[in-house]
């Protein structure tokens, strides 16, 4: 790990100035109203296309459409960096830093294709969210066992290999101070096993739009950078552990250069 990486890992993720009292009241009086409103209405019309839509290509579609409102809501503009870079492979593992639970939404509105994602297994027992992914064809981590997560992995990798891509968070969780967690080996595995790349995708400013254990928005400009693809070719299960620490690298790497901007 190279000296600047550790230094900023030490050094605390600025939250500029605590919130007024009125941001706070208006995210609980009116934006959080408004986003669960719009996560029911979007859920119900995904889960009525699901009666006919198997593909989960529809409902991908409402997710965008559903992630765009929530957007517009938080007054917080997505800038996609590297858009090109999206286009050089047609299925790849797409690896992201977990900051906020606004993460998800930015990358359905700002990713310009089908993906599946994988998430942890609790959030299919969630109301309306649960419903969507079990019917749209998301894929389940689960990490109660080895044997289950052995088997959450062979979905992942069925899904690659069936043509879709997938959109994941190697930390397993979001960062409880703005700061990258070491990740987890499953995406490199995954990518590995067939045959495909490993992008990273680095998102800045979601932490502060919303930290963990918070529940007030703090609008502000985002970013989405599409990191070069890492080449899975002629490695195998071996290499997992040493391609993972290279994602962690670049990720880490592109968030201080951006964040400081």
């Amino acid at each position: 790990m190279s000296p600047e990486i550790q230094e900023a890992k030490q050094t605390p993720v600025s939250m500029e100035t605590p919130p007024k009292p009125a941001i706070r009241w208006l995210t609980y009086l009116l934006l959080i109203p408004l986003i669960a409103l719009a996560t029911t209405g979007f859920g119900c019309v995904s889960l009525v296309c699901g009666l006919w839509d198997k593909s989960g290509r529809q409902q991908h579609a409402i997710a965008q459409a559903w992630a765009k409102v929530l957007l517009l809501i938080s007054v917080s503009p997505v800038e996609l960096v590297g858009r090109e870079r999206l286009h050089l492979h047609e299925v790849a593992v797409y690896a992201s830093n977990h900051l906020s639970y606004y993460d998800t939404p930015v990358l359905f509105a700002k990713l310009p294709f089908q993906f599946r994602i994988l998430a942890k297994q609790a959030l299919w027992k969630v109301p309306f969210i649960g419903w969507y992914l079990n019917r749209s064809g998301q894929v389940a981590v689960d990490q109660s066992s080895a044997r289950s997560a052995v088997a959450s992995l062979s979905r992942g990798i069925a899904t690659l290999k069936a043509g879709v891509p997938l959109v994941l968070f190697p930390e397993g969780g979001r960062a409880a101070d703005g700061h990258t967690k070491t990740f987890l080996s499953g995406c490199a595995f995954m990518a590995i096993k067939a045959g495909v790349p490993l992008v990273p995708l680095t998102l800045v400013g979601t932490y502060e739009l919303l930290p963990i254990h918070t529940y007030h928005l703090m609008p502000r400009p985002l970013k989405v950078i599409v990191g070069d693809p890492i080449s899975t070719e002629g490695m195998t299960t071996r290499d997992a552990d040493v391609l993972t620490q290279k994602l962690f690298e670049v990720i880490t790497a592109t968030y201080i250069a951006h964040h400081a901007d």
